[in-house]
């Protein structure tokens, strides 16, 4: 299935015909997709649909052996160093390398230089102005009151707040959020769905990408809806006109009986 833009922007990331095989099985097929700035994406699907190495071969990780062209602001041949700079990837597993005993303003400063734990060296002054911007992305999160806590001290949800606007302080051209929500309890989920809606929301955003098995985790930011199945997009384009109780059902295997929206969400019904 092709994806197209009317837009005449470059895109950040092009996929064109993007196959990935391990031992002749398909872990991505025939995938064309673009993501252009500013556009935010969930991405959906059960597991072993193939969204990790979709996101692998976006960052570099993985070239697409079964053929295809991966452009990157246009460019299929780019420094992948230089690239990985300008993407963030937040995981759960990110919180256990973040040092425990850190201040959460410096774990948030950290993200500005690409750092897992603050290093200051002889010399170092900040400016007022990667101050300042440090407390708006706490602020942007809902978590300015914690700066001076440990990060270690947070709980789950708290720490996945601030891993975000750590991400947001490099000033990235996308930032990919995979399952961002794992683990969490309803009123935690909750909460963290409300800051990564303010981020994306931001004029100076970046591009965001999230990854969830669960619709009911797509905000209304996120305007586009990429669903994948067996290694193949099921289904492409806006939220709202692609997410149904037919293709949920398809998805996953089980008849929904109906779809619940409210406030630009879905929540399915078995």
């Amino acid at each position: 299935m092709s994806i197209k833009s009317e837009q005449t922007v470059t895109p950040i990331v092009e996929l064109q015909q993007v196959s990935h095989f391990v031992v002749k099985k398909p872990l991505v097929a025939d995938i064309d997709w673009r993501i252009d700035p500013s556009m935010h994406w969930a991405i959906l699907g059960p597991n072993g649909a193939g969204k990790t190495t979709l996101l692998k071969i976006i960052c570099g990780y993985l070239w697409p052996n079964g053929g295809g062209r991966v452009l990157r602001e246009g460019q299929e041949f780019v420094d992948l160093s230089l690239w990985r700079r300008q993407v963030g990837w937040l995981t759960a597993q990110l919180t256990t390398q973040v040092p425990a005993s850190e201040r959460v303003c410096d774990t948030v400063l950290s993200g500005r230089w690409a750092q897992l734990g603050l290093k200051r060296f002889p010399g170092w002054e900040e400016s007022a102005d990667v101050e300042r911007q440090s407390q708006a992305a706490l602020e942007t999160v809902g978590c300015a009151e914690l700066a001076e806590r440990t990060f270690g001290t947070l709980s789950q949800g708290e720490q996945q707040k601030v891993l975000i606007a750590r991400a947001s302080m490099a000033r990235r051209k996308l930032l990919i959020l995979d399952e961002p929500c794992a683990g969490l309890d309803p009123a935690a989920r909750e909460s963290l769905l409300e800051a990564i809606e303010r981020l994306g929301r931001r004029p100076e955003a970046p591009a965001m990408l999230m990854v969830t098995h669960h619709v009911e985790e797509i905000m209304p930011v996120f305007s586009q809806t990429l669903v994948l199945r067996n290694a193949r997009v099921l289904a492409a384009g806006p939220t709202a006109e692609i997410v149904d109780a037919k293709l949920l059902g398809e998805l996953y295997g089980r008849p929904i009986s109906r779809l619940i929206e409210s406030g630009g969400r879905f929540w399915p019904v078995w």
